[in-house]
Order: C-alpha cells, then sequence, then structure tokens
C-alpha cells in the first residue's frame, strides 16, 4: 500500500512540477535541509535520525517551489543489530507502544527484544509514527535543501567514503541508482550483496522516465544553489568478503562537515575515472580512509575492480542515454 501510493505520486507530482523523491529528509537549526537519497540497506533512516537536526521524514518527499515536504508521517526502519549508542533515536522508538516490530525475535518468557536475531530475516523492520522521533518537525516541511545526498552501499570497495557532484553527475548518479542489495533485504538475496542499479532509487516506483525526475532535480539544484554529494556507506579496504564496512562514525562525521559546509574548503582531488572530487582531509577521519586505493593491500586489484564497476555503470546507463542530454551522459565514468 504504501509504495502503491507512492507510484501514483511519482505521476502526478511531476506534472504538476514538484520533485517527487525516495529519500529521507531532516534540517539543520539555521534551516538548511538536506535530502538523503538511497535503496534499503544504505542508511537513509539511520543517517537522517540526527539529534541535531530535526527529522522532516525518512523515505518519501516531494520538493516543491515553497521546499521540502514529507508526504508519509512515519518511518520504517531496518532494526538488525540496532544499538543504542550508534541509533540512540531509532532505537528508543523500538520500545514505544505503538511501534509495529517484524520480523523481530522476541524471548518468549521474558518477552525482551534480541535485534541481534535474523533467524527469521535481516530485513527486521520497525514501523512507528513520525512524532515517536523526540525532534521530528510537526509540519512535516521545511525551505529548500543545502544539501543533497545520494547513497550507496558499494560491495565492490571502490567508492570513496565521500565525493563532491557536479550538478551533471548527481543527475547521472540519480539516474543510475547504484547501490548493493544487501541480503535479506530483498526476497531470492542470499547472504552476499549484489550490485544493483535501481534508477532515481525507486525504479519500480518511477513512471516518467528517469530524466524527467532528473531535470526536475537539477532545476532545484540551480534555483537554490545545492550543494551534492555521493556518500559511500559500503565497503572499503577491498570487496565485501575481504574489506570491512564503512564505519559509521566516519561517515557522520563526514555527513556533518559536509553539513555545516566545512568540507567544501578542504583541498580536493578528482577521480580520474568517475570525475567526481574527493576531499583529501576531514576532522575525526583518517586521511587513508578519503581514498580508498589507500585502504587496499593490492593497488592493482583496486584498479581492476574500479574499472569493471565503471564498466556496469557504462553498461546500465546506455539503457537511458535516449531521451538524456549530452552533458549527462558525459558526466558519468570513463575508461
Amino acid at each position: 500500500m504504501k509504495k502503491g501510493i507512492f507510484t501514483i505520486m511519482n505521476h502526478i507530482l511531476p506534472l504538476q512540477g514538484v520533485l517527487s523523491m525516495h529519500c529521507s529528509a531532516n534540517v539543520g537549526q539555521s534551516g538548511d535541509s538536506a535530502l538523503f537519497f538511497g535503496l534499503s540497506g544504505t542508511g537513509k533512516t539511520t543517517l537522517s535520525a540526527d539529534p541535531k537536526r530535526p527529522l522532516i521524514g525518512d523515505d518519501e518527499h516531494g520538493w516543491s517551489d515553497d521546499g521540502v515536504f514529507n508526504f508519509e508521517g512515519g518511518c520504517y526502519a531496518k532494526v538488525i543489530n540496532l544499538s543504542a549508542e550508534a541509533e540512540p533515536q531509532i532505537f528508543a522508538c523500538t520500545k514505544m507502544f505503538g511501534t509495529i516490530l517484524e520480523n523481530v525475535v522476541i524471548d518468549k518468557i521474558t518477552r525482551e527484544l534480541d535485534l541481534t536475531d535474523d533467524s527469521l530475516t535481516e530485513n527486521t523492520r520497525a514501523a512507528y509514527p513520525l512524532n515517536f522521533i523526540d525532534n521530528a518537525v510537526p509540519e512535516k516541511m521545511a525551505g529548500h535543501p543545502k544539501n543533497v545526498i545520494m547513497l550507496t552501499c558499494d560491495a565492490s570497495g571502490v567508492m570513496p567514503p565521500i565525493a563532491r557532484l557536479t550538478a551533471e553527475q548527481a543527475m547521472y548518479h540519480f539516474i543510475s541508482g547504484y547501490t548493493s542489495k544487501v541480503g535479506g533485504t530483498e526476497m531470492s538475496m542470499g547472504k552476499d550483496p549484489a550490485s544493483t542499479f535501481s534508477t532515481c532509487f525507486g525504479a519500480p516506483f518511477m513512471v516518467h522516465h528517469p530524466y524527467k525526475y532528473a531535470q526536475l532535480l537539477k532545476k532545484r539544484i540551480a534555483d537554490h544553489n545545492s550543494d551534492c554529494w555521493l556518500v559511500n556507506t559500503g565497503w572499503t579496504g577491498g570487496p565485501y568478503g575481504v574489506g570491512k564496512r564503512m564505519s559509521i562514525k566516519h561517515t557522520r562525521a563526514l555527513l556533518n562537515a559536509a553539513l555545516d559546509g566545512r568540507l567544501k574548503d578542504v583541498e580536493f582531488k578528482r577521480d580520474e575515472i568517475f570525475g567526481f572530487m574527493v576531499p583529501q582531509s576531514c576532522e575525526d577521519v583518517p586521511s587513508e580512509v578519503l581514498n580508498p586505493i589507500d585502504t587496499w593491500s593490492d593497488k592493482n586489484a583496486f584498479i581492476k575492480k574500479q574499472k569493471e564497476l565503471a564498466q556496469n555503470f557504462i553498461k546500465n546507463f546506455a539503457d537511458y542515454k535516449e531521451g538524456c542530454s549530452d552533458d549527462v551522459i558525459n558526466a558519468g565514468p570513463t575508461l
């Protein structure tokens, strides 16, 4: 039902000049709202639930001439291995009367929750009203975003933890919608992540040509001078099975620096294949983490894996080239 209505909104809103989005959104104390695009398992809900930034919503929004608005009214958070230390706001919601828990294992005697138990599935969920989040925005609306963040869970381990995008690169990555499906989140998935592309970060629910949504995104970005970032919450130091998952502490430190404007003033290095700009320093983040090749022991293996991923991007985008402008097509990786 949730996604059925979302599909209808994705048809109606763009015809009215409103960008419909599969994203979460929050807002800073100075009114600087931010969007977090991403598929399931990339961290939309987790990263937007920031105690210092009131939550607008965690999954479905519109961006109109008046700003960003939520049309959902609730949250649907993954809770596998949830902890009070890493994600205090979402963890607190699992204890509240009225929250609906899906696939979560409960001790039959003590009635205690075991959020680490994935015996039913890794896709354990908590559904709760937006007002269960202490600092949720009551109006479910805010001003125009200062930052647009696209989240990817890169199982190949070659994407940087954060990179700055031009407007055209943002359109390219928005149309591409690259991530890795995490085992248990999608039906018929095994334990290992599988790389996938889902246009506009919500392919099954997008009814127009993806370029239509991307054009609306570019217009909003240009009109309001929004900064665009690609954030990898996946693997570092090697692909899945060799490397490790990106530290949430490092991701939060990078996001905080991007959101408050500090990251714009550091030195950047252009990625030779993907073309985006990678920051070379950030407070509370080791410098070697910022450049993924430095985290790999085998540099040749990194280059090979990066070229494989670039080829997958190019192959996937071929389905959308017709109807896209040359500046967007050329904003992708080059080999």
